[in-house]
């Protein structure tokens, strides 16, 4: 399996965008896997797909802003992901009652998906294309990157993606992975829900699709969870150098992720 520094991770990796999303990219330290211990557990090197993901530092794991399970105590019903974009959080919602709960970046304000949803599709290390409009509101923060990204590290949606739909008509919003450590559990993208990488694997083996999904508005949040309303913080949009994605380095480092037959 190749090993990557967290370095040439996130220089590989756009950090937010899908469809609704807008690029992003986080600069962060070099990082020897094979040394560092300062991980949660489930949070550490994961390898995936023939790559070695980065393990997650503490610093971005503190208090709730990591992965726990329990009762849950919200208002929709089982078989569902509740999410709630004002304290930052998902909810896998079992049968049995019992949750486990994420923690998730989410979009700026005004930005972000509401009600329900639908997930109908679920992909491993999707590849992404960026919309019409978004090509047409920003095309000098899109234009170059018209033609999509494969799967892989360079993919926008991480390693997993699930796909929001209403109905039969596709949202365009994603529930996907992330290397941006820094925008989960605080607000920044243009609108999809952003795991960690190990975070959106776990959940994707959890699930099965069609799965209802049930994203909370603002009275909901303050009735639910009042203590968690309004975690975190906005953040500014981060531009990506489309050198660091489309380069001959970047594309020298990329390579196609590996499935095996199951």
């Amino acid at each position: 399996m190749r090993g990557l520094t967290r370095r040439s991770f996130g220089a590989m990796m756009l950090a937010s965008g899908a469809a609704a999303c807008a690029p992003r990219v986080e600069p962060t330290e070099i990082l020897d896997l094979s040394s560092r211990a300062d991980y949660l557990p489930g949070y550490g090197p994961l390898p995936d797909a023939g790559y070695n993901l980065p393990g997650i530092p503490t610093r971005y794991t503190q208090g709730v802003n990591r992965r726990m399970s329990g009762i849950y105590n919200g208002e929709q019903g089982p078989n569902t992901l509740d999410v709630d974009p004002f304290a930052k959080f998902l909810y896998h919602i079992r049968e049995d009652g019992t949750t486990t709960r994420y923690p998730v970046g989410v979009g700026r304000q005004g930005r972000s998906i509401r009600g329900k949803a639908t997930i109908r599709l679920k992909r491993q290390w999707p590849g992404w294309t960026p919309t019409q409009n978004m090509l047409r509101t920003e095309p000098e923060v899109y234009g170059p990157f018209a033609a999509g990204l494969p799967g892989g590290l360079r993919s926008p949606l991480g390693s997993r993606a699930l796909y929001l739909y209403r109905g039969s008509r596709d949202t365009f919003y994603r529930i996907h992975g992330t290397n941006d450590l820094e925008s989960i559990g605080n607000s920044g993208s243009a609108g999809c829900i952003r795991m960690f990488n190990q975070d959106i694997i776990h959940l994707y083996d959890q699930i099965e699709v069609p799965m209802q999904v049930h994203i909370r508005d603002r009275d909901e949040s303050l009735r639910v969870d009042p203590e968690n309303y309004e975690r975190g913080i906005e953040l500014p949009p981060k531009i990506i150098d489309p050198e660091q994605l489309l380069g001959p380095e970047a594309e020298a480092l990329d390579r196609p992720p590996v499935f095996d037959e199951a």
